[in-house]
């Protein structure tokens, strides 16, 4: 199952962008025997500054035909990192080929997008800069497959 990480912004490179290349490069390396992977990277910017609908239809165009799309919001369920690792698994095992998380802007995801949502993914009641949030979904993701494949990374 493809991950795609569908954003709006582009991340210049710098420490988040480190990071993040890190867990994704782990992910992918640990993913590929569970059949989970590889990871894509779709950014989209709204130059012209139209707000959260025409970043929506940015998005929306990012993400691919039959995807199962899962939003990150606040509003989304808050999962344990096994919990995530299940929901990945039992997504991958159902024959999705495509699953694409959706981070929106400074104002989230608009009410259209969410709407089409299969599944909306929450890190908690708080909100986060959408640049650490690519950050954390990246780690999870890495947990995630560490946890499917058996690994000792994820200690409960």
């Amino acid at each position: 199952m493809r991950v795609h990480l569908c954003a709006v912004g582009r991340l210049r490179s710098g420490p988040e962008r480190e990071i993040i290349d890190d867990y994704v490069q782990r992910f992918d390396r640990t993913g590929r025997a569970l059949s989970l992977g590889p990871f894509a990277l779709h950014e989209v910017e709204d130059k012209k500054n139209l707000g959260m609908e025409a970043e929506a239809d940015l998005l929306s165009r990012a993400i691919p035909s039959g995807a199962l799309i899962a939003c990150l919001d606040e509003r989304g369920k808050v999962l344990s990192s096994p919990e995530f690792a299940t929901q990945l698994g039992t997504w991958r095992d159902g024959g999705r080929q495509d699953v694409a998380f959706v981070i929106g802007g400074a104002d989230g995801i608009a009410p259209s997008l969410r709407a089409r949502a299969d599944f909306s993914l929450s890190f908690g009641r708080m909100v986060w800069p959408h640049m650490l949030v690519r950050v954390m979904l990246a780690e999870q993701l890495y947990r995630a497959a560490s946890i499917l494949a058996g690994s000792p990374y994820h200690r409960a």
